[in-house]
């Protein structure tokens, strides 16, 4: 692991201060979807997962708040990113559950050649090349857009890591939903469940949370979704377990 860049970093909490994480001030920052992301992972103890691009560490870390006696492993491109999520577990009492390996999803770390895992959770950047104004910020650019991986190639790595009936779990934009099924297609994968996640009561869905069991023929499945805002725009007691509390969905 390279040594810790000199940038300029906040600390922030997680799951109502079980967590305290370092993440930069300028480039990209963890929000909301990472911690919604490890509350819906179904993991048991004994088990491994794979946090595909891990950025600080935030979705992986939170799983193992919530699960004892699993072990997680971050891959992030950036290597100050992964410096980060390296320290972040260290200074959580994680470290010991976790390490990091800072390399590519499109040609697979020599650390992880011939490994595979329980469990891959992943949050893929957002934005096709030419969608939006790429952000000022390289960090935050790879965080938010598709570079070298799209969205196809992205999930094709990710269901390499998957043991046989393992399972990949992601969280998306829901207009994106399309794209992640159209990616899944022809992966071997089955037991394809979607949970869509709805800002406010009326209005539609924008982000959606899928999973997928690796050499399943089972059908898929629309699951009841989750509302995270009330009308007021504060959390609904729902989402404030996950986000603060550190529940499961």
């Amino acid at each position: 692991m390279p040594a810790l860049p000199h940038i300029r970093t906040s600390t922030d909490d997680f799951l109502g201060g079980r967590l305290v994480l370092r993440q930069p001030v300028d480039g990209y920052r963890a929000g909301s979807d990472p911690v919604f992301l490890a509350a819906a992972v179904q993991a048991r103890a004994g088990e491994s997962v794979l946090d595909l691009g891990a950025g600080v560490g935030t979705a992986g870390l939170c799983l193992l708040a919530r699960v004892d006696n699993i072990h997680v492993t971050g891959l992030e491109l950036q290597p100050h990113l992964a410096a980060l999520a390296q320290d972040n577990a260290t200074e959580n009492g994680l470290g010991g559950r976790y390490n990091v390996v800072q390399g590519c999803l499109t040609s697979r770390p020599a650390a992880l050649r011939g490994i595979t895992f329980d469990h891959v959770i992943t949050n893929p950047p957002w934005y096709e090349p030419g969608t939006i104004q790429p952000p000022r910020t390289d960090s935050k650019a790879i965080g938010h857009m598709e570079g070298e991986a799209d969205l196809g190639q992205w999930l094709r790595a990710a269901v390499k890591y998957v043991k046989p009936k393992g399972r990949l779990w992601l969280i998306h934009r829901a207009d994106h939903l399309g794209r992640i099924l159209a990616g899944l297609g022809g992966l071997k994968v089955g037991e394809i469940r979607v949970v869509p996640i709805w800002p406010k009561q009326g209005r539609a869905a924008i982000r959606v949370m899928v999973t997928a069991r690796k050499d399943s023929k089972a059908p898929m499945e629309l699951l009841p979704g989750l509302l995270a805002h009330q009308d007021d725009g504060a959390y609904t007691p729902q989402a404030e377990a996950i986000l603060r509390d550190g529940q499961s969905w």
